[in-house]
């Protein structure tokens, strides 16, 4: 048996191949079937000791069940270790209850991956109220790891000018605001953001004066609806900014809002590959590699010593 073996759930299968191509893998797509009855019927790929599987959660219930049924399949036929690579953590946003017998989809989700992965890397998952990543998925490994690399990298690459202003949407967004500043050798921001409900939000900047003839770059770690980003962008014009463009890690929202977007003011939207859509333009292939690395180095497990 193989000691490490690299396989993709359809979806995701051009950030997958990129990202196995890097760790010197090979990728294997795993199959679905779908029945007349919408039930599905799952293939994998031949089992490793070590077998990384790469499903970002977006759109996610199928998804989920795919994956149920593929860890069972590589367990079955031989995977001692299972590392899931799900670069958008679906779910994560209900983290309480916010009225009387709503469930809790964090607890729920963490469970059920907890109990069939041994390690679960993912990016920019949605935490707010959530103290770190190892909360959510008890008794194995993970790791939430940060976009900012990546996005700084590509930044810096295409060229920006040194008079823009970072901008974070909300209080919440000020840590990796102030990173991917700081990566550039900018100044930053953050708003004050009301949300009213799931597709309307107020948006207020305290020093308008200090954003008014620059350029202005938002960021953000989930579009889905585009609200905010589009109350943000219409403010900033109204304050005098030069230009708005913004970059988000993970990009929900329908391709076709980007022309809505566009017409709020913003000049250009780039993502990350962490979810497929249109406005990819940051690989994350980088920073997920380094973070997989010793999986290609470790021992086969059934050979540790204890």
């Amino acid at each position: 048996m193989n000691m490490v073996a690299f396989q993709s759930l359809p979806s995701g299968s051009g950030a997958a191949r990129r990202l196995a191509a890097r760790l010197g893998l090979p990728c294997h797509e795993i199959g679905l079937h779908h029945f007349p009855d919408a039930e599905l019927r799952v293939t994998v790929g031949p089992a490793a000791a070590t077998t990384i599987l790469h499903a970002s959660l977006d759109q996610p219930n199928e998804k989920l069940i795919a994956l149920l049924f593929a860890a069972e399949a590589l367990q079955r036929n031989g995977a001692k270790r299972l590392v899931l690579v799900a670069p958008y953590l679906c779910y994560m946003r209900q983290d309480i209850a916010f009225h009387a017998g709503e469930a809790v989809s964090q607890h729920a989700i963490g469970r059920l991956l907890a109990t069939n992965f041994d390690r679960i890397i993912t990016v920019d998952a949605h935490l707010h109220r959530t103290p770190d990543i190892a909360s959510v998925f008890p008794g194995i490994e993970a790791e939430n790891l940060s976009a900012m690399p990546a996005m700084a990298d590509a930044l810096a690459e295409a060229g920006i000018d040194p008079a823009t202003i970072v901008i974070g949407p909300d209080v919440e967004s000020e840590p990796w605001v102030r990173d991917l500043a700081g990566r550039l050798g900018l100044q930053h921001t953050v708003a004050r953001k009301t949300r009213r409900s799931d597709r309307s939000v107020d948006i207020a900047f305290a020093d308008p004066g200090l954003l008014a003839g620059r350029p202005a770059l938002l960021v953000d770690d989930i579009v889905s609806s585009g609200g905010t980003l589009t109350v943000a962008a219409k403010a900033l014009k109204a304050i005098g900014a030069a230009s708005v463009d913004a970059v988000v890690t993970h990009a929900l929202f329908p391709p076709e809002m980007t022309a809505r977007l566009a017409d709020a003011g913003i000049r250009s939207i780039r993502s990350t590959d962490g979810v497929p859509h249109p406005t990819n333009a940051i690989a994350l292939d980088t920073i997920l590699a380094a973070a997989l690395t010793r999986e290609l180095t470790a021992a086969d497990p059934l050979e540790k010593t204890p």
